[in-house]
C-alpha cells in the first residue's frame, strides 16, 4: 500500500511564490560589472574632445544661469553630470580656433574633473540598464531579462559613452524610457500615469535636439491607443457630430491625457532652461535675438518679415537653428578609407554597426527576428509599440549628413539588447539551446574585454586592431582619451624623445605629456605618436597633413587609439 503525503494548499501557494521571485542577485551582479568597467575607464582615459566644453557650459548653467556654448545640446545632461560641481570653483581657459577649440589651462586639473563629473553619467548608464530589465522582464521573461542585461553590461559602446561627461547617454535613455513610459500608460491611462508620462517627455525635450519626432510619437499613440493595442481611430468619422460630452467616448480618442502630458512636458522643458524667455527681432535685413545673461546676438538675413516675438527658452530654438545650418554645411566624415568633405554616407551608420557593434549582440538580434520574437513576447503589440521608437530614430538618423561617430545611433542599443534577450525564449526549450545563449554571452564578455578599459576604441572580431583606423575615425576610435596611456609610456621610457600629432582640445601637457607637438605637415626623424584622427585626416584643414607617415609600419599602439612610429628607423 503506497502512502502519499499530501501538501497543505498554503504550502503550495509559498512553494510557488518562492519560484516566482526574482533573483535579484543576477541583476545586480550584471550592473556592479558594468559599473566596475566604467570605473576602470574614467582611470585610464584622458577627456575627450568635447568633454571640457560640456563642462564650462554646465558650469555657466548652474554658476550664471546661461546658456550659450554649443546651444545645440539641451541643459538636462549638464546639469546632472555637473551635479557634483555645482558650485566648485573651477577655471577652465579655453581659446576658440578655427576648426574646434583648445584648452590650455584646468584649476582644478582634468583627472580631478573626470572623478567628479563622468560617475554621474555611469549612474544614468546603470538607470538606463535597469530600465531595459524590466521591460525585458515584463514583455519576456525573467531569463531573458538576465540574457539582455548581461549583453549590455558588456557592450563597450555603451560603457563608454556612459563613462565620460557628454550628453549622448542621457538621450539614449530618455528615448528609451520614453518608449517603455508609452506601453506602461496604454496599459494603465491613470492621472498619475500621465502626470509621469508628461515629466518623461519634458526630460526626453531636455536631452537632446533629435528628441521632437519621439516626442509627437509618444503623443500620437497617447492618442489612439487602445489598452488592446488596437486603434481607436473607427469611429473618429462620427466624432464632429456627437454632443461635445460624447466626443470622447464614442472616438475613443484620449485628447484630454495627451493634452495635458503635453503641457506638462512643454512646462517641464521651459523649467530646464530656467524659465527663460528670450526677444527676437527680425526686419531691415536682420536678425537681433537677446537671451538672458548673455549679450545680444546678430546676424543677417534675406528674409523680408517683420517680426518682434518673445519666445520661451529661445535657446531650444538657437540651438535647433545652429544644428539645421550645420547638417546644411555637412562635416567632413572618413570612411573605409576615403574623406567625404561634407559627410551625408548614406551607408555610414549601417556600415558603422557592423564594425562597431559586437558580433554576439548582431548575431543573437537577427536570430531572434528570424525565429519569431513576437512569437514569444507575452505582448506583441507592447513590443512592437516600443519598437516604433527606434525604428523612427533610425529613418531620421539615416537622413543625418553627420557622419562622426556610431555615438549618434546609441539610441538604438536598447532596442536592440530587448530583442536580443528574446532568444531566450526559444533558447530554453531544450539544453543545449540554453548552454549556446550562455556561451555566447560569455564570448562577449571576453570580445568586449580584449578592449578593456579602450572601450571607445572598440571594434568587433572582424576588424584588426591594427587596421581599425583605416576604416572609422573621430569619435568611433580617437576621441583624445589617450593621454593618460601616452603619459604612462613616457614614465617607463624617459629617455625618449616623442613627437605628438593629438586629436583633443586638452593641451597635453596639463596631464604632464612631455612629447613635442608635431604640427601637420612638418617630417621628423624619431619617434613619433599619432592619434587615429590625425593619420586619416579627418579632423584637419588638410587631410593630407599626416599621410607621410603611412608607409611606415607602427611599433606600437597606444589605448587602442593612438600609432607609434620609429621614422628614424633603417
Amino acid at each position: 500500500m503506497n502512502a502519499t503525503t499530501a501538501i497543505p494548499s498554503n504550502r503550495i501557494n509559498d512553494l510557488a511564490g518562492r519560484s516566482a521571485r526574482p533573483k535579484w542577485w543576477i541583476p545586480a551582479l550584471l550592473l556592479t560589472l558594468f559599473a566596475l568597467q566604467s570605473l576602470w575607464f574614467i582611470q585610464t582615459q584622458s577627456l575627450t574632445y568635447d568633454e571640457p566644453g560640456h563642462i564650462i557650459a554646465g558650469l555657466q548653467a548652474w554658476q550664471q544661469g546661461r546658456f550659450e556654448m554649443w546651444t545645440d545640446h539641451p541643459p538636462l545632461g549638464r546639469f546632472w553630470l555637473m551635479l557634483p560641481i555645482a558650485r566648485a570653483k573651477v577655471a577652465i581657459t579655453s581659446e576658440p580656433l578655427a576648426r574646434g577649440y583648445h584648452v590650455s589651462a584646468m584649476q582644478p586639473g582634468p583627472e580631478w574633473l573626470a572623478w567628479h563629473t563622468r560617475p554621474m553619467n555611469t549612474l544614468l548608464g546603470i538607470a538606463l540598464g535597469i530600465t531595459l530589465w524590466f521591460a525585458s522582464r515584463r514583455l519576456f521573461s525573467e531569463g531573458a531579462a538576465n540574457v539582455a542585461l548581461a549583453l549590455f553590461a558588456f557592450t563597450p559602446s555603451l560603457i563608454a559613452h556612459f563613462s565620460v561627461t557628454t550628453t549622448d547617454g542621457i538621450g539614449a535613455l530618455f528615448v528609451f524610457l520614453t518608449a517603455c513610459q508609452v506601453v506602461l500608460w496604454r496599459r494603465n491611462p491613470s492621472r498619475g500615469q500621465t502626470v509621469l508620462m508628461g515629466l518623461v517627455l519634458g526630460g526626453l525635450l531636455l536631452a537632446k535636439l533629435y528628441t521632437p519626432p519621439e516626442m509627437l510619437l509618444a503623443l500620437i499613440l497617447m492618442l489612439v491607443l487602445r489598452r488592446d493595442g488596437s486603434l481607436s481611430l473607427a469611429k473618429l468619422r462620427d466624432w464632429n457630430s456627437a454632443p461635445p460630452r460624447a466626443k470622447s467616448a464614442r472616438s475613443g480618442v484620449h485628447w484630454k491625457p495627451a493634452l495635458a502630458a503635453l503641457g506638462i512636458a512643454l512646462l517641464t522643458w521651459w523649467a530646464g532652461y530656467l524659465f527663460h524667455v528670450s526677444h527676437l527681432k527680425v526686419g531691415d535685413g536682420q536678425v537681433v535675438a537677446t537671451f538672458p545673461n548673455r549679450a545680444t546676438k546678430t546676424w543677417a538675413t534675406k528674409s523680408k518679415a517683420q517680426l518682434n516675438l518673445l519666445l520661451p527658452g529661445g535657446e531650444y530654438i538657437e540651438g535647433f537653428r545652429e544644428v539645421a545650418l550645420s547638417n546644411r554645411r555637412g562635416r567632413a566624415a572618413w570612411f573605409l578609407g576615403k574623406i567625404y568633405p561634407k559627410g551625408g554616407i548614406k551607408a555610414y551608420y549601417p556600415v558603422a554597426i557592423a564594425l562597431k557593434w559586437p558580433a554576439i549582440l548582431l548575431a543573437l538580434f537577427f536570430a531572434s527576428l528570424l525565429l519569431g520574437v513576437r512569437k514569444t513576447c507575452r505582448a506583441p503589440g507592447d513590443l512592437l509599440i516600443t519598437c516604433l521608437f527606434g525604428l523612427v530614430f533610425l529613418a531620421f538618423v539615416l537622413q543625418s549628413r553627420f557622419a562622426i561617430g556610431e555615438r549618434h545611433i546609441l539610441p538604438l542599443y536598447p532596442f536592440a539588447l530587448l530583442i536580443a534577450g528574446g532568444i531566450w525564449e526559444h533558447a530554453r526549450k531544450h539544453r543545449l539551446g540554453m548552454a549556446v545563449v550562455i556561451l555566447a554571452l560569455c564570448l562577449n564578455a571576453a570580445d568586449a574585454l580584449r578592449y578593456a578599459p579602450d572601450y571607445l576604441a572598440y571594434f568587433n572580431v572582424f576588424v584588426k586592431p591594427e587596421n581599425s583606423w583605416r576604416l572609422l575615425t573621430d569619435s568611433n576610435l580617437d576621441w583624445g582619451q589617450g593621454l593618460l596611456a601616452l603619459r604612462n609610456y613616457e614614465q617607463q621610457h624617459p629617455g625618449e624623445t616623442l613627437h605628438l600629432a593629438y586629436f583633443g582640445s586638452v593641451d597635453p601637457t596639463l596631464y604632464g605629456v612631455r612629447a613635442v607637438p608635431l604640427p601637420p605637415g612638418q617630417t621628423v626623424d624619431g619617434k613619433v605618436v599619432a592619434g587615429a584622427s590625425c593619420l586619416s585626416g579627418q579632423v584637419l584643414d588638410d587631410s593630407n597633413g599626416y599621410r607621410w607617415l603611412w608607409p611606415y609600419q607602427p611599433r606600437q599602439v597606444l589605448d587602442h587609439a593612438m600609432w607609434m612610429f620609429d621614422t628614424g628607423a633603417k
